[in-house]
């Protein structure tokens, strides 16, 4: 797992799964704990997610939301919606929503 801090946005890539989530969420928190704005998760390279791994996200989500700030993911693929989906944390986490071209 790489996990790369720019600004306001945490981008991952690699295999987001329990061996990695401590790290994400550890950046995750540092990133939020520092910030008076918005924060974005960028999963366009996060090539397999499991259940742990999203839930470090709807944690991070809910800590976001209770300090007034909003946590948005970006690229999520098919596999990442799925997993959201099937684990019904799509309720509680924000996706990006993309422009599908006509």
């Amino acid at each position: 797992m790489e996990i790369i801090s720019d600004g306001h946005t945490l981008t991952l890539s690699g295999d987001f799964d329990v061996r990695s989530t401590w790290e994400v969420r550890n950046a995750l928190y540092d990133l939020l704990g520092g910030r008076d704005d918005d924060v974005v998760v960028d999963l366009t390279d996060v090539t397999t997610i499991d259940v742990t791994a999203l839930k470090v996200l709807a944690m991070a989500t809910r800590q976001a939301s209770r300090e007034g700030h909003h946590l948005t993911l970006r690229g999520c693929g098919p596999a990442v919606r799925r997993m959201l989906h099937l684990s019904r944390l799509i309720r509680v986490v924000e996706v990006e929503r993309v422009a599908v071209p006509a």
